[in-house]
């Protein structure tokens, strides 16, 4: 129940700290494809300038990204950003271990074998993320790392995952 309200009330002052540092809304949603290619709104906490995406369109971010606030860059390097998803897990959207979710605009680009990745409820956290995150930029590495999580899922495996995200949190390695 401790683990419960500290975390409410670092996501209270998260988002105050958004309001009050930068102007536009506190989350960010993005469209993005789930388990079996459905639609749902991925929430964030907005770590950008509000016109970030129509400036230089929507490109993932990188470290060093102009386009990020002070508070925006300290939220992705300590993965907070990632917080406001956790109501995407209560809504039964996304799990906390499982592949990332589906750009919705990329899928024109999406070839058969990238698709097996709508075989699992997205997550939070997954084999990409304790890999290297955002270290590994090659596609088909992210796709090969989601569909062997998938390919070898167990219960065991996301409690392992769970435990990996931590320290791979706490050494900001691949973070943007």
């Amino acid at each position: 129940m401790r683990f419960f309200l500290a975390l409410l009330w670092l996501l209270l002052a998260l988002a105050v700290l958004v309001k009050l540092t930068s102007r536009g809304p506190v989350l960010y949603r993005q469209p993005r494809m789930g388990l079996n290619g459905r639609t749902f709104d991925m929430f964030k906490f907005r770590s950008m300038r509000v016109d970030a995406e129509r400036d230089s369109g929507p490109v993932w971010a990188v470290r060093g990204d102009d386009r990020c606030t002070p508070l925006g860059r300290l939220m992705r390097r300590w993965s907070l950003d990632e917080l406001p998803q956790l109501w995407n897990v209560l809504k039964g959207e996304m799990s906390l271990v499982g592949p990332r979710p589906f750009f919705e605009r990329d899928l024109d680009y999406y070839e058969i074998h990238h698709f097996g990745r709508l075989g699992a409820k997205p997550g939070i956290t997954g084999l990409w993320q304790v890999s290297g995150r955002s270290d590994i930029v090659d596609f088909e590495e992210v796709v090969a790392l989601d569909t062997r999580y998938i390919r070898e899922w167990s219960l065991l495996l996301d409690l392992k995952i769970l435990l990996l995200t931590i320290p791979a949190v706490f050494r900001r390695k691949g973070s943007a």
